[in-house]
């Protein structure tokens, strides 16, 4: 269903492709249509999502729409994807281990988990997505700046560095539409908990 003048402020983002299919970015849908009218947008995947009317022809009086799709993939240039890093936040980083502490095994809203440091930072750790984990503030405060084997507790699942199409759908989640998550999905890396999530449900 294409979305009304009133539902603006609910429209969820669109995802960006580059020309060759690659995920890239979230964009607005205000920066969608701005794509859409400077002729960028080479090809459409997924469903329509809104449609908007523009004004009046001088010559024949119809009215201009433009239609936009869930999914758009955008001419340009194509820089490879390969290596790179995706930046590290909290929120990303707690999604990734499903808002659970990966020491007690518990869930927990964000604002009651903290970002752990499997090797401490105190000890040569570095703040990097392989080193870290959503702990809850309990085993965080017990763990310390103390190795794993020094303070018996064990991790329920490794730390990874999920790829650029996982981190997209990290950073957008609960706003992702399920045509948009299945193109992203598609290529989530092997060590993704995300995919494993989709898969159980």
């Amino acid at each position: 269903m294409l979305a009304t003048i009133s539902d603006f402020d609910r429209i969820p983002r669109i995802l960006r492709l580059n020309i060759a299919g690659q995920p890239v970015e979230w964009v607005s849908w205000q920066d969608a249509v701005c794509l859409y009218a400077r002729e960028l947008v080479s090809w459409t995947v997924g469903q329509p999502l809104l449609s908007i009317r523009g004004g009046h022809s001088r010559l024949d009086g119809t009215t201009s729409t433009m239609t936009i799709h869930s999914i758009i993939a955008c001419d340009g240039r194509v820089v490879s994807r390969d290596g790179v890093v995706v930046p590290l936040s909290n929120p990303a980083l707690f999604r990734r281990d499903g808002n659970m502490c990966l020491y007690c095994g518990k869930p927990f809203a964000d604002f009651d988990l903290t970002r752990d440091h499997v090797l401490p930072v105190s000890k040569g750790g570095a703040d990097h997505w392989d080193n870290v984990v959503a702990a809850c503030r309990r085993c965080n405060h017990f763990k310390g700046n103390r190795l794993l084997d020094d303070c018996s507790l064990e991790l329920l699942a490794l730390p990874y560095v999920p790829n650029l199409s996982e981190y997209l759908a990290l950073i957008n989640s609960g706003r992702i539409l399920g045509d948009q998550m299945q193109f992203l999905s598609k290529t989530f890396g092997a060590k993704s908990r995300l995919l494993k999530e989709l898969s159980r449900g």
